[in-house]
Protein backbone atom coordinates (compact mmCIF):
# COMPACT_ATOMS: atom_id res chain seq x y z
CA UNK A 1 0.00 0.00 0.00
CA UNK A 2 1.59 3.23 -1.32
CA UNK A 3 2.13 5.99 1.77
CA UNK A 4 -0.06 8.70 2.39
CA UNK A 5 2.27 11.64 3.96
CA UNK A 6 -0.84 13.72 5.01
CA UNK A 7 -2.31 12.41 8.41
CA UNK A 8 -6.11 12.32 8.07
CA UNK A 9 -5.20 10.68 4.21
CA UNK A 10 -2.97 8.26 6.09
CA UNK A 11 -5.76 7.12 8.56
CA UNK A 12 -8.80 7.00 6.41
CA UNK A 13 -6.73 4.96 3.40
CA UNK A 14 -5.51 2.43 6.43
CA UNK A 15 -9.37 2.03 7.61
CA UNK A 16 -10.36 1.03 4.15
CA UNK A 17 -7.24 -1.34 3.69
CA UNK A 18 -8.06 -2.89 7.60
CA UNK A 19 -12.06 -3.26 5.94
CA UNK A 20 -10.75 -5.17 2.77
CA UNK A 21 -8.49 -7.35 4.75
CA UNK A 22 -11.27 -8.43 7.02
CA UNK A 23 -13.34 -8.71 4.20
CA UNK A 24 -11.00 -10.70 2.15
CA UNK A 25 -10.30 -13.29 5.26
CA UNK A 26 -14.09 -13.68 6.20
CA UNK A 27 -14.78 -14.66 2.60
CA UNK A 28 -11.93 -16.76 2.57
CA UNK A 29 -13.00 -18.34 5.96
CA UNK A 30 -16.05 -19.37 4.67
CA UNK A 31 -14.48 -21.23 1.51
CA UNK A 32 -12.38 -23.29 3.77
CA UNK A 33 -15.06 -24.16 6.37
CA UNK A 34 -17.61 -25.12 3.56
CA UNK A 35 -14.77 -27.53 2.19
CA UNK A 36 -13.94 -29.17 5.70
CA UNK A 37 -17.30 -30.57 5.80
CA UNK A 38 -17.30 -32.06 2.77
CA UNK A 39 -16.72 -36.16 3.19
CA UNK A 40 -14.46 -36.51 0.28
CA UNK A 41 -14.15 -34.05 -2.98
CA UNK A 42 -12.87 -34.88 -6.32
CA UNK A 43 -11.68 -32.52 -8.82
CA UNK A 44 -10.37 -32.38 -12.17
CA UNK A 45 -8.35 -29.56 -13.42
CA UNK A 46 -6.59 -27.71 -15.93
CA UNK A 47 -2.97 -26.58 -15.46
CA UNK A 48 -1.14 -24.30 -17.08
CA UNK A 49 2.45 -22.83 -16.69
CA UNK A 50 3.42 -19.98 -18.66
CA UNK A 51 7.03 -18.10 -18.90
CA UNK A 52 7.30 -15.77 -21.89
CA UNK A 53 10.59 -14.89 -21.10
CA UNK A 54 12.11 -17.98 -21.23
CA UNK A 55 9.20 -19.10 -23.92
CA UNK A 56 8.21 -21.87 -22.06
CA UNK A 57 4.48 -23.04 -21.80
CA UNK A 58 2.76 -26.18 -20.58
CA UNK A 59 -0.57 -27.44 -20.16
CA UNK A 60 -1.80 -30.30 -18.55
CA UNK A 61 -5.42 -31.38 -16.78
CA UNK A 62 -5.64 -34.19 -14.25
CA UNK A 63 -7.61 -35.00 -11.19
CA UNK A 64 -7.29 -35.55 -7.74
CA UNK A 65 -9.81 -36.76 -4.73
CA UNK A 66 -9.07 -36.18 -1.54
CA UNK A 67 -10.57 -37.02 2.09
CA UNK A 68 -8.83 -35.68 4.83
CA UNK A 69 -4.97 -36.24 4.34
CA UNK A 70 -5.59 -38.89 1.83
CA UNK A 71 -5.14 -38.40 -1.66
CA UNK A 72 -5.04 -39.82 -4.90
CA UNK A 73 -3.86 -37.80 -8.05
CA UNK A 74 -3.39 -38.14 -11.58
CA UNK A 75 -1.65 -36.23 -13.57
CA UNK A 76 1.19 -35.95 -16.36
CA UNK A 77 1.05 -39.77 -16.89
CA UNK A 78 1.74 -40.13 -12.95
CA UNK A 79 -0.38 -41.68 -10.55
CA UNK A 80 -0.11 -40.32 -6.76
CA UNK A 81 -1.41 -42.10 -3.54
CA UNK A 82 -0.67 -40.94 -0.65
CA UNK A 83 -2.31 -43.07 2.50
CA UNK A 84 -1.77 -40.57 5.20
CA UNK A 85 1.66 -41.54 5.93
CA UNK A 86 3.68 -42.89 2.76
CA UNK A 87 3.38 -41.54 -0.84
CA UNK A 88 3.52 -43.86 -3.61
CA UNK A 89 4.55 -42.38 -7.03
CA UNK A 90 3.87 -45.04 -9.97
CA UNK A 91 5.01 -44.13 -13.42
CA UNK A 92 3.89 -46.49 -16.28
CA UNK A 93 6.23 -45.22 -18.42
CA UNK A 94 9.15 -45.59 -16.66
CA UNK A 95 7.47 -48.95 -14.99
CA UNK A 96 9.00 -47.66 -11.48
CA UNK A 97 7.29 -47.07 -8.05
CA UNK A 98 8.60 -44.35 -6.14
CA UNK A 99 7.67 -45.00 -2.09
CA UNK A 100 7.89 -42.17 0.35
CA UNK A 101 7.23 -40.59 3.49
CA UNK A 102 5.88 -37.39 3.05
CA UNK A 103 5.94 -34.66 5.99
CA UNK A 104 2.48 -33.14 6.16
CA UNK A 105 4.17 -30.66 8.85
CA UNK A 106 6.25 -28.99 6.26
CA UNK A 107 4.72 -25.60 5.53
CA UNK A 108 6.87 -25.60 2.44
CA UNK A 109 5.09 -28.67 1.05
CA UNK A 110 2.07 -27.56 -1.01
CA UNK A 111 0.10 -31.23 -1.19
CA UNK A 112 -3.31 -32.02 -2.64
CA UNK A 113 -4.88 -32.11 0.78
CA UNK A 114 -3.80 -28.63 1.00
CA UNK A 115 -4.86 -27.25 -2.27
CA UNK A 116 -7.90 -26.00 -0.39
CA UNK A 117 -6.83 -24.38 2.64
CA UNK A 118 -2.84 -23.68 1.91
CA UNK A 119 -4.24 -19.92 2.21
CA UNK A 120 -4.87 -19.84 6.00
CA UNK A 121 -1.23 -19.34 7.20
CA UNK A 122 1.52 -17.17 5.51
CA UNK A 123 -0.01 -14.69 3.50
CA UNK A 124 -1.42 -11.32 4.01
CA UNK A 125 -4.36 -10.82 1.57
CA UNK A 126 -7.16 -8.52 0.16
CA UNK A 127 -10.19 -8.26 -2.32
CA UNK A 128 -9.05 -7.75 -5.48
CA UNK A 129 -11.10 -7.62 -8.94
CA UNK A 130 -14.70 -9.23 -9.57
CA UNK A 131 -15.31 -11.28 -13.30
CA UNK A 132 -18.24 -12.69 -14.56
CA UNK A 133 -17.14 -16.30 -16.08
CA UNK A 134 -19.32 -18.18 -18.18
CA UNK A 135 -22.70 -17.03 -16.14
CA UNK A 136 -20.92 -16.99 -12.76
CA UNK A 137 -19.69 -14.47 -10.35
CA UNK A 138 -15.78 -14.76 -9.21
CA UNK A 139 -14.32 -12.77 -6.56
CA UNK A 140 -10.21 -12.61 -6.64
CA UNK A 141 -8.54 -12.47 -3.32
CA UNK A 142 -4.97 -11.17 -3.33
CA UNK A 143 -2.66 -13.07 -1.43
CA UNK A 144 0.69 -11.76 -0.79
CA UNK A 145 3.54 -14.01 0.56
CA UNK A 146 4.51 -12.78 4.27
CA UNK A 147 8.09 -14.18 4.01
CA UNK A 148 9.49 -11.62 1.56
CA UNK A 149 12.35 -14.30 0.60
CA UNK A 150 9.68 -16.32 -0.89
CA UNK A 151 9.91 -16.76 -4.66
CA UNK A 152 5.82 -16.17 -5.15
CA UNK A 153 4.83 -12.63 -6.31
CA UNK A 154 1.07 -12.90 -5.36
CA UNK A 155 -1.13 -15.84 -5.94
CA UNK A 156 -5.04 -14.57 -7.68
CA UNK A 157 -7.60 -16.94 -5.49
CA UNK A 158 -10.73 -16.75 -7.73
CA UNK A 159 -14.24 -18.06 -5.74
CA UNK A 160 -17.47 -18.45 -7.02
CA UNK A 161 -19.54 -15.98 -4.74
CA UNK A 162 -22.67 -18.22 -5.26
CA UNK A 163 -20.76 -22.09 -4.79
CA UNK A 164 -18.38 -20.39 -1.85
CA UNK A 165 -15.61 -22.62 -3.86
CA UNK A 166 -12.42 -22.01 -5.66
CA UNK A 167 -12.66 -21.70 -9.27
CA UNK A 168 -8.97 -21.08 -10.48
CA UNK A 169 -5.82 -20.10 -8.46
CA UNK A 170 -3.20 -17.96 -10.37
CA UNK A 171 0.34 -18.20 -9.26
CA UNK A 172 2.66 -15.49 -9.84
CA UNK A 173 6.86 -16.12 -9.18
CA UNK A 174 9.23 -13.62 -9.17
CA UNK A 175 10.55 -15.05 -11.59
CA UNK A 176 8.19 -14.39 -14.39
CA UNK A 177 6.63 -17.66 -14.52
CA UNK A 178 2.66 -17.75 -14.28
CA UNK A 179 1.16 -20.75 -12.98
CA UNK A 180 -2.81 -21.18 -13.27
CA UNK A 181 -5.26 -24.08 -12.03
CA UNK A 182 -8.65 -23.77 -12.99
CA UNK A 183 -10.95 -26.83 -11.87
CA UNK A 184 -13.14 -28.07 -14.35
CA UNK A 185 -15.23 -30.03 -11.85
CA UNK A 186 -15.94 -30.05 -8.44
CA UNK A 187 -17.84 -33.22 -6.96
CA UNK A 188 -18.26 -33.77 -3.32
CA UNK A 189 -19.82 -36.72 -0.89
CA UNK A 190 -19.30 -39.42 -3.67
CA UNK A 191 -18.83 -43.05 -3.41
CA UNK A 192 -15.26 -44.03 -3.01
CA UNK A 193 -13.60 -47.08 -3.71
CA UNK A 194 -12.28 -48.91 0.01
CA UNK A 195 -8.61 -49.57 -1.88
CA UNK A 196 -8.92 -45.81 -3.32
CA UNK A 197 -5.79 -44.65 -1.38
CA UNK A 198 -4.47 -48.26 -0.98
CA UNK A 199 -1.12 -49.25 -3.06
CA UNK A 200 -1.57 -52.92 -4.22
CA UNK A 201 2.00 -54.09 -5.08
CA UNK A 202 0.66 -56.94 -6.96
CA UNK A 203 -0.07 -54.75 -9.53
CA UNK A 204 3.19 -53.92 -10.65
CA UNK A 205 5.48 -56.69 -9.57
CA UNK A 206 7.36 -55.66 -12.96
CA UNK A 207 7.98 -52.96 -11.78
CA UNK A 208 11.31 -51.00 -10.28
CA UNK A 209 10.13 -50.60 -6.91
CA UNK A 210 12.53 -47.39 -5.22
CA UNK A 211 12.25 -46.69 -1.44
CA UNK A 212 13.15 -43.38 -0.50
CA UNK A 213 14.76 -42.74 3.19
Amino acid sequence: MKKIVPLLLLFISSAVFAQDSNEAKALLKEVSTKVKHYDNIKIDFKYVLDNTGENVRQETRGDVTMQGENYHLNILGITRIFNGTTLYSISPEDEEVTISDEDGSDENSVTPSKMLSFYEDGYSYKMDIVQNVRGRKVQYVKLTPIDTNSEIKYILLGIDTETKHIYNLIEIGKNGTKTTLTVNSFKTNEPLSKSLFTFDENKYEDYYINKLD
